[in-house]
């Protein structure tokens, strides 16, 4: 998919990041990650990250990442646009941009560097290697130790002709009404805040027209039709949603750091899909906060 088609693809509608399934050894279990990535693709969703952040993207090898890409890929045949990760520095990004393109990927979302802070004119460069080394379209992920003002984004966007996508991780609003007044409809831009729902009403006046939901791994159709309200400026609907599973959820997922991650494990055990457990450092929930999210996920079933 050409770069200038992909970001109108993605901003129709709803994205998701799958889990990446282990064994019990914690080694990739491509049969269990198949079969989840067949189960999410037959939804209406517009595009699925695959090794992403909800996909423990970070504690996978650059092999590891390839062959979950690359499964990611078979798996959806062409239904869905699969897009890879390009994470940690530059030589690890451009090598995994280069093997996604290889793989059969339809895009590239760059992740922060690992471990490292860097101000704007290094990720500048690091964005212009990345871009240069691929003709998939790119999406740069704000977030942490990779945060953008609005003149460095013009700057990418003007060195880097297959950027296609902005996606905020960080949550200010300032910063993203300036980036949008800049820049108009060059990039699409994407809310990518741990569980979005909470932020997608407000973000679509800032031209943020779609998301990635972690909560669409085990229950699509709630996220799906939480997405419709939100594009329908439904706010009846998007309340009612927020008060009756979404904050109840985020009060499960905030007792750890990285419960992020794990609840949306724990989300496909409570509704009896194939699961496993999380990497380290990341932890699983405990047998009572996953009896909890389960009578949480049975009132949207």
């Amino acid at each position: 998919m050409a770069p200038a088609d992909l970001g109108p693809v993605l901003g129709r509608g709803l994205l998701s990041f799958p889990v990446t399934h282990f064994d019990a050894e914690l080694a990739f279990d491509e049969a269990a990650y198949r079969e989840h990535i067949a189960w999410l693709s037959q939804y209406d969703v517009a595009g699925l990250f695959a090794a992403g952040g909800t996909g423990e993207g970070f504690s996978l090898t650059t092999a590891e990442i390839d062959r979950v890409v690359r499964a990611a890929v078979a798996e959806t045949a062409g239904r869905v646009p699969v897009l890879a990760p390009a994470t940690a520095g530059t030589a690890v990004a451009v090598e995994q941009a280069r093997n996604a393109e290889a793989a059969g990927a339809q895009g590239i979302l760059l992740l922060p560097p690992y471990l490292t802070e860097a101000g704007p004119e290094g990720l500048l460069e690091h964005v212009a290697a990345v871009c240069a080394a691929t003709s998939l379209g790119v999406i740069f992920y704000s977030r942490a130790n990779a945060r953008v003002d609005d003149v460095t984004v013009a700057r990418m966007a003007e060195h880097c002709p297959n950027l296609i996508g902005f996606k905020d991780g960080v949550g200010d609003i300032e910063t993203m009404t300036r980036i949008y007044a800049r820049m108009g409809d060059r990039l699409t831009y994407i809310g990518g805040l741990p569980t979005a729902e909470t932020f997608a009403l407000p973000y679509t006046e800032m031209g943020v027209t779609t998301y990635s939901s972690a909560i669409f791994n085990f229950a699509p159709e709630f996220a799906l039709a939480f997405y419709k309200a939100v594009r329908a400026h439904d706010r009846e609907t998007v309340y009612t949603h927020l008060r009756n599973f979404v904050l109840p959820y985020l009060d499960i997922r905030d007792r750890k750091p990285g419960y992020a991650v794990s609840i949306i494990k724990a989300g496909l055990t409570a509704v009896g899909r194939p699961s496993s457990r999380v990497r380290p450092p990341l932890t699983d929930l405990d047998a009572g906060e996953l009896a909890e999210l389960t009578a949480l996920v049975e009132r949207i079933a």
